[in-house]
């Protein structure tokens, strides 16, 4: 089995790239990169089997129905979404507060974020992929996946913060040895260096992983009350169990 996982970002500078072979005895990250523009990443993700991308699929759905009206002039209450509270309902996905629920981590405001950058590139990118006949479900039940590496952290029991940013290499160098000694079975090979100075390719291959518990359906299931709403917002898949249960 093949997973690939995609640290997305706006440009291809800091977009990482993992692909992961999963054999019946260990796991082996074949390849990383930084620096992947549209093509590696489309070529990546239609090689695998399941793929996990770190970026929003969608937009919330009362946002988009908001610029919609102000578009037409039509918004219907310009009280509604006046205050902290009511741009709260705009700025976040149902998947967004569900994972601040059930992990305490809020994810970037897709709508109100710079992360909106990243996600136009995505839905170009899920486009592209749909076109070329791929099943792309954004609740995450066709080839890819949305997925937030610090929440399958977090989930797997391991250090999820600090890691980010150059001035953290030493923190994001102890949260390689943290995953490694749950994950003894996982080999990063030649690709150990490049996970040990960038924070986008570890969560590359934290999202490849992740992608590997949504195949083995080691996640928690999307509720049933939220699955239309998904398929249009996105949906973040959260591990269920420890990094451990991946052993092949």
């Amino acid at each position: 089995m093949l997973t690939v996982g995609v640290d997305l970002a706006a440009e291809p500078a800091k977009t990482a790239v993992a692909w992961i072979d999963w054999s019946p005895e260990a796991a082996s990250v074949r390849r990383l990169t930084l620096g992947s523009d549209d093509a590696l990443v489309l070529e990546a993700l239609r090689e695998a089997d399941k793929a996990g991308i770190d970026c929003p699929f969608g937009w919330p759905g009362p946002f988009v129905d908001f610029v919609t009206a102000h578009k037409n002039g039509d918004v219907a209450d310009p009280h509604e979404f006046a205050g902290r509270e009511g741009r709260r309902r705009l700025a976040l996905r149902t998947t967004d507060l569900f994972t601040y629920d059930r992990t305490g981590l809020m994810p970037l405001s897709v709508a109100a974020d710079r992360i909106g950058h990243t996600a136009m590139r995505c839905a170009g990118l899920l486009a592209q992929l749909a076109r070329d006949g791929q099943s792309v479900d954004r609740s995450g039940a066709g080839a890819v996946v949305e997925v937030y590496p610090a929440a399958s952290l977090k989930r797997w029991g391991l250090p999820s913060r600090g890691y980010k940013r150059a001035r953290n290499v030493d923190s994001l160098g102890a949260s390689v040895d943290a995953l490694l000694a749950a994950a003894p079975w996982l080999s990063l090979g030649n690709c150990e260096n490049l996970c040990r100075r960038s924070d986008d390719a570890f969560d590359a291959v934290v999202a490849a992983m992740t992608a590997r518990a949504v195949s083995q359906g080691l996640v928690e299931p999307l509720p049933d009350e939220h699955a239309s709403v998904a398929r249009s917002e996105g949906w973040i898949a959260l591990p269920a169990t420890s990094v451990d249960a991946l052993r092949p």
